[in-house]
């Protein structure tokens, strides 16, 4: 499936009148900014950050913060829905995958953990969809979220808004909003894990 055509047909499908309601989960600022100007005409939206794999609090809080100030920047009429910090939670579904690198079995559940948890809210606030920012990302598996996402519309009885929004210069664009807004760009996932493969590829390239 070509899934940001299957958005695209989403989006002109929807009368701008008479607005859907989406719940969009979303892990920073930076991810967040190529997306909003993507998508933000077609719905009433409310950004979900509820991300338990970013271990480290005060990272959490920072980009936290920075994802008020951005929404504020661009005077973006959305509400900011945050999560309790729940690392627990994640830390709990990552036992056993400790060793496994980025991108493998421990992110697909990661991505799980936080789709279900935006499916779930968007459910019980009554939302006409649910989606997260995270296909912007080159680094993020844009199939399993989808399908994640699909599944769990069943699951859930909702609309799951199809997305790779790293296609058609998103992510580019992401980096440009970044500069302009002057935003902090984390080089990390979030979690211990990928903090931990990324400093090693620096002291790897510092070695070489």
């Amino acid at each position: 499936m070509n899934y940001n055509l299957e958005c695209e047909k989403i989006l002109a499908s929807i009368d701008l009148n008479n607005k859907s309601s989406l719940l969009l989960h979303a892990c920073c600022a930076p991810c967040s900014s190529s997306v909003l100007e993507k998508i933000a005409k077609y719905f009433n939206i409310t950004i979900l950050f509820y991300n338990p794999n970013i271990t480290d609090y005060q990272e959490y809080l920072k980009r936290k913060d920075e994802l008020e100030k951005f929404i504020t920047l661009v005077g973006y009429d959305i509400k900011l829905l945050d999560c309790n910090y729940d690392k627990d939670k994640f830390l709990e579904m990552a036992s056993g995958l400790e060793d496994k690198k980025e991108g493998d079995i421990r992110c697909y559940k990661c991505y799980r953990l936080r789709l279900e948890e935006t499916a779930k809210i968007a459910k019980e606030n009554n939302f006409d969809y649910f989606t997260t920012t995270l296909s912007i990302s080159p680094y993020k598996n844009s199939k399993w979220l989808n399908e994640i996402g699909e599944e769990l519309a069943s699951k859930y009885h909702i609309n799951y808004l199809y997305a790779d929004f790293k296609k058609k210069n998103g992510y580019k664009r992401s980096i440009e909003l970044s500069h302009l807004y002057n935003l902090y760009r984390q080089d990390y996932c979030g979690c211990i894990y990928s903090k931990v493969e990324r400093l090693k590829h620096l002291q790897d390239q510092k070695a070489e």
